[in-house]
Formats: structure tokens, C-alpha cells, sequence
């Protein structure tokens, strides 16, 4: 490693504004280049193939054919100078081992401070891994056993559910299923309480980790 070339980094990410950031991010950085973006799994790995990074900041719930987890493998399986690095909103535990299992070297947290950014990519560069403290807490979390709380959930509620995982807002939700914001409101509510949710987030996390949609 010539320690006067730059580390050369991609972006991969199908949210405008967060590729926005990465990138004013890493002007304030001499030892850092952002060298490519991409919005999909497709054109990630025509970067790769083309540009040959040195780390692939990899979003982990990126839209497409193939989500973060089996582009990483990919990645890893194709080039393997090539270092990733995850980078997603959530942390449960199931995500986290899924982005480690297919090659993943480090594992960020979206909101994360910039430096701490920065140090990570140097880290995995340096072949070393790199956990955000909300990851590493995921991994030494004991396993729970699969909660039944599908069986709980009434139609509705799984209706509700599944588009809170996709992202829509209440009026969205209200939209789509012909529901008033008070309606939403009501079974949003329910659909916390049922799965000791703290918050949207927390429940779509649920939702996805034990597949209850």
C-alpha cells in the first residue's frame, strides 16, 4: 500500500441525498477520494470491474435485483482487494451477520458522525475490521427465541405493516389503503404495542428480522 496515493472509495446507494452527503464528506479528507456512486447492484459492480476501487461503501438495503448482502458477496467473490464496507439505517443482529457472512469487512450505521466515517474507511483500507458500536452490540446480543407475533396481528394491521416496512408515511398508508390519518394512526399504534416496538423504525426492523409479513 502506497501510503501517498489516496484510498479510493464508491458509493453505493439508491438515495440521492445520502450519496450527497457521503460525498461532501470526503472533500474534507486529503487521504480519501470518492472515485464512483451507483445506485444498484448493477452498475456497483461495473465500477468495481472498471475503476477497481480500494472500498465499497455498500447500503445495505439498496433497491434492485440483488439487495446490499448478495451484491457484497459479490463484490467479495469477484474482487477480492476490493474491501466492503455495510452501511444501513438498521442493526439487528440477522443483518449485521449477513453482511459479515457474505464478506463485509466493517459495518456502519447511517447518522453516524463523519469521522468516525472516515476512520472506518482507513480501517477496512488497512484490512482491519471496522463495527459500529450499534453492530458490534447486535452481534453479542443473545439470540431471542422467534416471537409469534404474526398470529397477533389482524389483517389490517399486517396490510399497515407491510407498507411501513417499505417506507410510506401515514398519509401514504392511508392513501394506498383507502384509510383516514386518524385510522392509520390507530392501527400504527396497535402494530407498536403488539411487537413491544419502540418506534416505525424498530417495527419494520422486527417485520423483516422474523419475517412476519
Amino acid at each position: 500500500m502506497n501510503d501517498n496515493k489516496p484510498i479510493r472509495v464508491i458509493c453505493v446507494d439508491d438515495h440521492d441525498l445520502v450519496r450527497q452527503g457521503i460525498r461532501f464528506s470526503l472533500l474534507s479528507v486529503e487521504d480519501i477520494e470518492l472515485v464512483g456512486e451507483a445506485r444498484d447492484g448493477k452498475k456497483a459492480l461495473q465500477l468495481c470491474e472498471d475503476i477497481k476501487p480500494d472500498v465499497v461503501l455498500m447500503d445495505m438495503r439498496i433497491s434492485g435485483e440483488k439487495d446490499g448482502i448478495a451484491i457484497t458477496k459479490t463484490i467479495r467473490e469477484r474482487f477480492q482487494k476490493i474491501q466492503v464496507l455495510a452501511l444501513s439505517s438498521f442493526h439487528d443482529r440477522e443483518l449485521v451477520e449477513g453482511a459479515i457472512n457474505a464478506g463485509a469487512i466493517g459495518y456502519l450505521v447511517k447518522g453516524g458522525s463523519i469521522q468516525d466515517m472516515h476512520e472506518a474507511i482507513r480501517t477496512a483500507h488497512a484490512e482491519r475490521p471496522a463495527l459500529a458500536p450499534e453492530a458490534m452490540e447486535a452481534l453479542v446480543q443473545p439470540r431471542q427465541p422467534t416471537p409469534r407475533l404474526h398470529e397477533e396481528l389482524t389483517e389490517r394491521e399486517v396490510e399497515v405493516l407491510s407498507l411501513m416496512v417499505e417506507g410510506l408515511s401515514n398519509a401514504q398508508i392511508g392513501e394506498q389503503l383507502f384509510l383516514s390519518i386518524a385510522a392509520v394512526k390507530y392501527h400504527v399504534s396497535n402494530i407498536l404495542s403488539k411487537l413491544g416496538a419502540a418506534n416505525r423504525t424498530e417495527a419494520a426492523a422486527l417485520a423483516r428480522e422474523y419475517k412476519l409479513l
